[in-house]
C-alpha cells in the first residue's frame, strides 16, 4: 500500500509538471502571438501614417501652389496699377514743365 502511494504521488507529481509545462508553453505562445500582433498593428499604423502624411504633403503643396499663383496675380495687377498711375504722374509733370518753359 505504502508502495501504491507513493506511485501514485509520483504520477500526481509528473502530472503536475507535465501541466506546468503545458501552461508555460501556452503562456509563451500567447506572449508570442500578442507580440506578433503587436508588431503589425504598429507596422499597419505606421503605413497609414506614412501615407496620410503623404496626402497631407500633396494637398498642402497644391494649396501652397495655388496660394503663389494668386500672389502672383495680385502682385501684377498691383503692378500694373501703380504703373499707369506713375505713367499719368510723368505725363502731368511732363505737362507742367513744358507749362513752366512755355510761360517763362
Amino acid at each position: 500500500m505504502l508502495l501504491k502511494a507513493v506511485e501514485m504521488i509520483r504520477a500526481a507529481e509528473e502530472e503536475a509538471l507535465q501541466a506546468q509545462q503545458h501552461a508555460q508553453e501556452k503562456a509563451q505562445k500567447v506572449i508570442e502571438d500578442a507580440q506578433k500582433a503587436g508588431e503589425e498593428t504598429v507596422a499597419l499604423t505606421l503605413a497609414r501614417a506614412q501615407s496620410e502624411i503623404a496626402h497631407l504633403v500633396r494637398t498642402l503643396d497644391h494649396k501652397a501652389t495655388e496660394d503663389a499663383r494668386k500672389l502672383a496675380s495680385t502682385t501684377a495687377n498691383r503692378q500694373a496699377t501703380l504703373r499707369a498711375r506713375a505713367e499719368r504722374r510723368l505725363d502731368e509733370a511732363v505737362q507742367l514743365i513744358v507749362e513752366r518753359i512755355v510761360i517763362v
